[in-house]
């Protein structure tokens, strides 16, 4: 299950139908589910799905780019299941990942997300908080109201995962407050495979519990979502650092200007280089300046981080590919889980 350079283009069409389609069809739903949460607390849901704007007018925003509840969905009709039986469970996840984005945002103290202020930076802290907190428990209602089969193994897989969510942002931090001498690649590696490689992992491990697959098969779509997770992660990371603002809504250089430790910069920090000593000289100082940021970028450059990055992202793909034939041997059927990996590890900056 290998694909061209001359097909990439046919599949990238392919997985933006499927994610609009995705979108039409759990968006509906992720909105029902959100009406149900209390009034102030649905206010800034809303909000932070680009549904209304701060007064309560309605807004034309639309909630993310809908990869992870696409996975579901696609990993339920890639192992022969129906997908529409799965549809809550779309939406659970849809609703994990935003209860995770906006504690991120007052974590990270990121003001600017698709192109507008955070919900912290509009609402307060405590309100933004307070409303992830209830997007997950209303995920996990979802799937212990739901009278599917696989129901209690869902939810089961959604809370670890979230406590593996968990423990990674808490690892994350940590990295933070720690010198830029002092940050090993492989303890960066786990982290991003907590905090972004789980959730997709369970994605995929839940559309193919309600697909009707073995738990052989659940593992290896665990695996393929985990494995397509880490190298979205990679490919963030870059964006992170060369990122176009018109595509990222994001200042350029905003992981550098917060001195974050992402996988690019701890390849470049640890690769022994001259510019490596530059790097993490920089990241002591305050690197608040256009051309400090600038100077910081070159130096993972030159040191190689951008590199190295670039070729992890497609060596995780090589490992999805493979954890993807062990639960899904037929390519026709693992054709949208492919377009969707493909999709997300393709993204330009």
């Amino acid at each position: 299950m290998t694909m061209t350079s001359t097909d990439a283009a046919m599949e990238e069409d392919k997985a933006v139908a499927l994610l609009e389609r995705t979108r039409d069809a759990v968006d509906p739903q992720l909105r029902a589910a959100v009406e149900t949460l209390p009034g102030a607390i649905r206010r800034v849901a809303k909000y932070h799905f680009g549904w209304q704007d701060a007064d309560g007018t309605p807004a034309a925003g639309r909630a993310g780019k809908a990869i992870r509840p696409a996975l579901v969905l696609a990993a339920a009709r890639a192992v022969g299941g129906d997908p529409d039986a799965a549809m809550r469970a779309a939406v659970a996840v849809e609703l994990a990942h935003n209860f995770t984005l906006l504690h991120d945002d007052v974590i990270d103290e990121d003001t600017t997300r698709r192109h507008r202020p955070t919900a912290w930076a509009v609402f307060g802290v405590p309100d933004a908080v307070i409303t992830g907190d209830a997007m997950f428990s209303l995920a996990l209602r979802l799937l212990t109201d739901d009278p599917h089969p696989a129901s209690p193994h869902a939810a089961g897989r959604l809370s670890t995962c979230v406590i593996e969510l968990c423990a990674g942002q808490q690892a994350d931090c940590g990295l933070e407050d720690r010198g830029p001498d002092d940050v090993t690649l492989d303890e960066c590696l786990a982290m991003a495979m907590a905090k972004t490689g789980a959730l997709l992992g369970c994605a995929c491990a839940l559309g193919a519990l309600y697909g009707g697959a073995d738990e052989r098969a659940v593992r290896a779509m665990d695996g393929f979502g985990r494995e397509a997770g880490l190298a979205f992660q990679l490919i963030d990371d870059l964006i992170g650092i060369w990122g176009d603002t018109a595509r990222t809504g994001k200042p350029v250089g905003a992981d550098l200007t917060a001195h974050k430790k992402s996988l690019p910069v701890v390849a470049a920090l640890t690769s022994g280089t001259p510019a490596a000593a530059e790097l993490a000289a920089l990241y002591r100082g305050a690197m608040n300046t256009p051309g400090e940021v600038r100077s910081a970028a070159d130096a993972v450059e030159r040191a190689g981080g951008r590199d190295w990055a670039q070729a992890a992202a497609a060596d995780r793909m090589a490992r999805a590919v493979h954890h993807l034939s062990r639960a899904v041997p037929d390519p026709a059927a693992a054709g949208d889980l492919l377009a969707l990996a493909e999709f997300v590890t393709r993204r330009t900056y």
